[in-house]
């Protein structure tokens, strides 16, 4: 049984292919440029040569079309035809209030999307967008829609409202939301598992670091708080993103320069975070390069990053009384070793103690590392995450009947004996790559 799933941005489309009853990928990649001139997909297929075709899509209709075109190719594709793809799920940024959970699509629960939209102007038209796009190319499956916010909705009412007139929250929703939920979920459960713990007797600081970043705390294996807010703006330094600041800034530039509320909410947005630091770089890769050859404003960046996180992980520790771990997740979290050394160095009278070579030598996003000292009271965990497994769990679970919230429900890689292929098959390569990274460190192929 094949699952295929898709993540719907406004100008990209992500999607990957999974073989339930084998429990393996056997498909990915993305359309980019949607809507624009020079769309573009590039796919692999396990085990075949990638595929890079350029194809105008000028809708998301033409985009799906062309990725079942690379998903039935005789030289290029995974099955034969789609027929074979039994179940689509779809990412949905806002869910707002009303989803704490996973849902099959209908008629209603696109209405309901239509109506958070305001809540994530630049996100849930393109995921609804998507949905129907898919819903019309493949009318005959079951469609699910999975929710980055439902994870956070275990959040108590003291942490996600704000000292603001009450009114705002009732009559127009204004509260804390969070983001990356299918990952936290994810990295919550594999973090349990490496601590041979019951996830509802874990307590976690997960840190999802990448462009967008934001950090969780976990209390007894639910969401308790987190760092982005309302919308994915507020929290840790981004790449392109502010982070917190003070509320009035807005409001001084506009008095000061004669902007308008939308340029500066754009600039919040697209010119600040590490990119605004800089005047330069988003990657943090080529920000470590640059601060290796002496450039002060990319050293400046990293240590504001790093800074920002230190100061979640004390105040997250405070709010969970006692940490079992902390998990660097997504893909500077997976292999940014100088970010996550500078965010917890000097924290061993919190009882976190970073080895240095466990830490430098994780850079792979094929297997799940300790990257803590032995004697660290606090655990340190590298884990690669697995948004997309999560969405094709709860899709199957959906169309099978026996789907309920993760506090009731047992995910497959909830299993101590989980193995992913295709990460197992791609470990050997970076145990080569990186001399310090071998299986004494790891949970190989996890």
């Amino acid at each position: 049984m094949e699952i295929l799933t898709l993540n719907c941005g406004s100008s990209s489309l992500k999607y990957q292919l999974y073989d339930w009853d084998n429990g393996r990928v056997v498909a990915s990649g993305i359309v980019e440029r949607v809507t624009q001139p020079g769309s573009k997909i590039e796919h692999a297929t396990s085990g075949k040569e990638e595929l890079v075709r350029e194809q105008d899509c000028p809708t998301h209709a033409e985009a799906i079309e062309l990725i079942l075109e690379a998903l039935t190719d005789p030289t290029y594709g995974a099955i034969n035809t789609i027929d074979q793809i039994k179940a689509v799920g779809h990412r949905v940024v806002h869910g707002g209030e009303r989803f704490s959970r996973s849902v099959l699509v209908t008629p209603e629960i696109i209405e309901a999307f239509r109506e958070l939209a305001h809540l994530a102007p630049l996100h849930n038209p393109a995921n609804i967008t998507g949905i129907e796009a898919a819903r019309k190319v493949l009318p005959e499956v079951p469609h699910a829609a999975i929710m980055d916010t439902a994870w956070h909705q275990t959040m108590p009412q003291h942490a996600y409202l704000y000292a603001l007139p009450h009114s705002w929250y009732q009559e127009h929703g204004v509260r804390r939301y969070g983001f990356h939920g299918t990952s936290f979920l994810y990295t919550a459960k594999r973090a349990a598992v490496l601590l041979e713990k019951d996830p509802f007797e874990t307590n976690l600081i997960i840190a999802h670091i990448g462009n967008g970043s934001s950090i969780c705390a976990v209390k007894n294996g639910v969401s308790v708080d987190t760092s982005m807010g309302m919308t994915p703006l507020e929290g840790l330094i981004m790449g392109t993103r502010s982070g917190d600041t003070d509320p009035a800034i807005p409001f001084y530039m506009i008095n000061e320069t004669g902007m308008t509320s939308k340029e500066v909410e754009s600039a919040l947005n697209k010119q600040s975070g590490v990119l605004g630091i800089t005047e330069k770089f988003v990657d943090r890769r080529d920000i470590e390069i640059a601060a290796e050859q002496g450039d002060e404003r990319a050293q400046l960046a990293i240590d504001m990053e790093a800074y920002r996180i230190r100061k979640y992980v004390g105040s997250y520790a405070a709010v969970l009384g006692s940490t079992d771990a902390i998990v660097f997740t997504a893909g500077v979290g997976e292999r940014g070793p100088i970010i996550r050394q500078k965010a917890l160095e000097g924290l061993e009278s919190m009882g976190i103690i970073i080895d240095q070579q466990r830490n430098f030598a994780s850079m792979t996003k094929n297997a799940e590392t300790e990257i803590s000292a032995p004697d660290s009271p606090v655990k340190v965990f590298v884990i690669p995450t697995d948004e997309e497994l999560v969405m094709t769990e709860d899709t199957y679970a959906l169309i099978d009947g026996t789907y309920k919230e993760h506090t009731e429900y047992r995910y497959r890689f909830q299993d101590p004996a989980y193995i992913n292929a295709d990460r197992k098959a791609k470990l050997p390569k970076d145990l080569k790559k990186w001399q310090g990274l071998d299986t004494t460190l790891t949970k190989p192929w996890r």
